[in-house]
């Protein structure tokens, strides 16, 4: 029992040193809402390789471990499909991410954390990853929980280092 509260107070402080306040804003000043599929949808203000590089560096930036940048659009051209520029960015905080699947092992379908970077049709430029109030209701785990919290609070401010 010890061992597990000193496990949760540590992250909780790791967790506080490494992020922001969890309340964040898009460049306008708008809090970043959720589809009600769960995903948050950014218009970036930058290009696709500018838009993953600033992605990427603001991860950084926050300490986060970052474990793969996918290019979706390359993968598909070697199976000879047309997909448009599309990357998946994962990365994480072992630390917050686990917290999660103790509640419910389930839960670790969601983690890492993915943003995906697209450019639509009409060549606008798009960062989309999965609200996690919403991951917390997909797994009956409680979403005013402190770590939920701060898991949108950081993703917000990753996104919003992007948006137009």
């Amino acid at each position: 029992m010890f061992v597990r509260i000193a496990t949760i107070a540590a992250a909780g402080l790791l967790i506080g040193m490494l992020v922001p306040p969890p309340v964040s804003t898009l460049a306008d000043g708008a809090k970043p809402v959720a589809a009600a599929n769960g995903i948050v949808k950014v218009e970036s203000a930058y290009g696709m390789d500018e838009t993953v590089a600033r992605l990427k560096a603001d991860i950084a930036k926050k300490g986060i471990t970052f474990f793969a940048q996918i290019d979706q659009d390359k993968l598909a051209a070697a199976a000879n499909i047309r997909i448009g520029p599309s990357v998946l960015l994962i990365f994480g905080n072992p630390a917050l991410g686990t917290q999660f699947m103790q509640r419910n092992p389930e839960a670790g379908i969601d983690w890492p954390v993915r943003i995906l970077v697209y450019r639509d049709a009409s060549g606008a430029v798009f960062a989309e990853y999965t609200d996690f109030v919403w991951i917390a209701r997909r797994h009956g785990i409680a979403s005013d929980d402190a770590p939920f919290r701060t898991a949108n609070g950081v993703i917000a401010s990753i996104t919003s280092s992007v948006a137009k």
